[in-house]
């Protein structure tokens, strides 16, 4: 089953401008479907294309990129007849996929590209990380390019909700609720992808077992368990600390504040000694990291505070796998109650999770606020994301409240407007509710984050 992916027209757009000049690197989480869109590309787009999967390589392979670099002739004779492909100048791709796991591959970018008789795309997982590129030389001839799982626009599509989308994006343009029923049938859809999450296999044993959500959850259990197998090969130094983090993740995000408190993991620790294992799953996009904003201004990296952070997983589905036991999902019940509103804890981590994977597959960066009140000795403003418009002439930030529960309060959104009024372009509450304003503030549901 292949689905329809947001990111094929972004390969279309390297191969008509740039893919004389540049090869592409697509680096995403282990499983979100970087090598079938690739390989769907290579069969719709091209002559012919070869696919050469670093995980099983052959010695012979492995070593015409030792050998035979300086002679391309027999370098693509070699892999035409290892692979039985015919490549035609100008009209093949050829296709390093995981491509971590060979750097020398990787290096050999800028003399292929320079040859200038196919196209290429590499593939990687975690291939970011510091220990995978030490020893080779990056090619400039490289462009790089972020793959996320299935957002929720892309769920919806594999669903077959094109319309549903549609009228959704009108509603938000004219800033207008939906009609009661068709809120209702949107809510159920983001329901339904926050249980499933967007690792392509686990929504394909969703849909070929009748819309089954403990078919889904034992394909992300064995993803979950590829992503362990992972760490335990990360570096020694701070392999341990990788896996403490990543275990912490569902404990961290069902606190109120959902930062991360390294006193929960270790007595006597600080940020410096956390920094590499946060570095490890930020850049391997197992975790979505979100820090901390000192001054809410259009530059919110430049006041960043990295000592001050909220780790989300990358797939909310993965989240619900990652943050319950077989035992406790294997009835139905935390699927029941989550469809029906009836879940009285971790429902606030689960949907802000949601809400920060479906910013960050917007290209959104992910900052928070809070604002210490010395007087009270507790934090009086506490703002869950900070987005920019990235704009020098009309700079504007948009602060977002996420609220899972129908009863909330909007003290803290109200002093945020009120302190720093002059930069907002606009203030959102995502609630599960229908669209409405109230007090300048844009209400919209969780479906419609997508539109941001």
């Amino acid at each position: 089953m292949i689905f329809r992916r947001k990111i094929y027209d972004r390969l279309l757009q390297w191969k008509e401008t740039s893919a004389d000049e540049k090869a592409l690197l697509i680096e995403g989480a282990r499983r979100i479907g970087k090598s079938t869109i690739v390989e769907e590309f290579g069969k719709k787009e091209y002559k012919s294309y070869l696919l050469i999967d670093f995980n099983d390589a052959s010695q012979l392979v492995k070593d015409a990129f030792e050998k035979y670099l300086n002679d391309l002739d027999t370098f693509f004779m070699i892999l035409s007849t290892e692979y039985n492909k015919t490549l035609y100048p100008h009209q093949s791709l050829i296709i390093f996929d995981e491509v971590q796991q060979y750097p020398k591959a990787r290096q050999s970018i800028k003399k292929l590209v320079k040859d200038g008789r196919y196209h290429y795309i590499e593939t990687g997982s975690l291939i970011s990380i510091k220990e995978n590129v030490q020893d080779i030389t990056i090619p400039s001839e490289e462009r790089r390019l972020t793959m996320f799982p299935l957002d929720f626009v892309e769920f919806c599509w594999a669903l077959g909700e094109e319309k549903m989308l549609t009228y959704i994006q009108t509603c938000y343009k004219q800033k207008k609720a939906l009609e009661d029923t068709l809120h209702h049938k949107a809510m159920m859809l983001f329901k339904q992808y926050i249980l499933v999450g967007g690792m392509p296999k686990a929504v394909v044993k969703y849909l070929e077992n009748g819309r089954n959500f403990a078919a889904a959850d034992e394909e992300k259990r064995d993803i979950l368990a590829l992503y362990r197998n992972d760490i335990s090969k990360a570096d020694v130094r701070y392999r341990m600390r990788i896996a403490a983090v990543f275990d912490q993740i569902p404990a961290f995000l069902s606190k109120h504040e959902k930062r991360v408190k390294l006193s929960n993991i270790e007595s006597n620790s600080f940020f410096s000694m956390y920094q590499d294992a946060f570095f490890w799953l930020g850049n391997s996009l197992v975790a979505n990291e979100c820090f901390n904003c000192s001054d809410p201004n259009v530059g919110l990296s430049l006041n960043e505070d990295r000592t001050y952070v909220k780790c989300y997983m990358g797939d909310t589905g993965l989240l619900v796998s990652h943050a319950f036991s077989e035992s406790e999902i294997a009835d139905g019940e935390l699927y029941k109650a989550i469809l029906h509103d009836n879940m009285a804890i971790n429902e606030g981590m689960i949907f802000e999770n949601a809400i920060a994977q479906q910013l960050v597959s917007n290209g959104y960066p992910l900052f928070f606020y809070t604002r210490y009140n010395h007087e009270k000795h507790r934090n009086d403003i506490e703002i869950d994301f900070l987005i920019s418009n990235g704009s020098r002439i009309k700079p504007k930030i948009y602060s977002i409240e996420v609220k899972s529960g129908k009863r909330y309060t909007t003290k803290s959104l109200d002093k945020f407007i009120q302190a720093f009024h002059r930069r907002i372009g606009e203030a959102y509450i995502i609630h599960t509710k229908n669209l409405s304003q109230q007090n300048g503030i844009l209400c919209i549901p969780a479906y419609m984050t997508f539109c941001l």
